[in-house]
């Protein structure tokens, strides 16, 4: 008996997820890629990658993001487990209305999304939530992008 192995995008610390980073700029763009793992040497490099040094950052209090302080940025952190999720401009409102945007689009869409191709879907919904503002509709974008 074949048995398939399916994303699961909630929660984390469990075997049978895959990890997948995304980080969002106020009033701007997503960006989410699949990731080994959910600890600072998989995380800590997505930032540096992504973020310039002396921007400030809110997470939740997870520790991989611990070392934010220490490596040129400001580090705010809201406290999920003690049920704080905004301490005035401190939340992490903008990258929880994108992940929920992207599990129930799939849960919704799609059902099932094997981690093979999990970085597809997610290209997907980035775009979508990138472009959620767009005067032009969805259709002549995508052939904007084919005749770019």
């Amino acid at each position: 008996m074949h048995q398939s192995k399916r994303a699961k995008l909630t929660g984390r610390g469990t075997a049978d997820k895959t990890a997948v980073f995304g980080i969002v700029e106020r009033q701007g763009k997503v960006s989410a890629i699949v990731v080994p793992g959910t600890g600072q040497q998989t995380l800590i490099p997505q930032v540096k990658k992504n973020v310039v040094p002396d921007t400030t950052i809110y997470t939740d209090e997870m520790s991989a993001y611990n070392p934010l302080n220490q490596i040129g940025y400001k580090h705010e952190i809201v406290n999920h487990s003690e049920k704080e999720y905004a301490r005035g401009v401190v939340h992490t409102n903008n990258i929880e209305n994108f992940w929920s945007l992207v599990k129930r689009g799939i849960a919704g869409v799609y059902h099932n999304v094997s981690p093979e191709y999990l970085q597809s879907y997610v290209n997907e919904y980035s775009f979508r939530y990138n472009h959620r503002n767009d005067e032009t509709p969805m259709f002549k974008t995508f052939l904007n992008q084919i005749q770019a």
